[in-house]
Formats: structure tokens, C-alpha cells, sequence
């Protein structure tokens, strides 16, 4: 199961800088993650001040 990340989203960028395997990147107005990269480790979820990052 990836993270997926919601319309919460700031874009501040924390979550990208935190995720070892780089699978998220900015988009249109908000990160998105790649869910075929993504190990499920949760790092991007544990650093957002927004809660953006959800298990999908």
C-alpha cells in the first residue's frame, strides 16, 4: 500500500525532502507521490505540518 497525498497539501515541500526512495515530487499546486516508488514507510506523513500524506 503507498501514501497518497490530499488537497490539504501547502506545498511546502517537507515530505519530499524526507522520502528515501525521492518518489515525490511537485505538482500542479500540491506534491504527488509515484505510487509504484513508494515503500509505505511513512516519513513523508510523519514530517507534514498538514497531514497531507494518507495510506491509500
Amino acid at each position: 500500500m503507498a501514501y497518497k497525498i490530499t488537497e490539504d497539501c501547502i506545498s511546502c515541500g517537507a515530505c519530499a525532502s524526507e522520502c528515501p526512495v525521492s518518489c515525490i515530487s511537485e505538482g500542479d499546486g500540491t506534491f504527488v507521490i509515484d505510487a509504484d516508488v513508494c515503500i509505505d514507510c511513512g516519513n513523508c506523513a510523519n514530517v507534514c505540518p498538514v497531514d497531507a500524506p494518507v495510506a491509500d
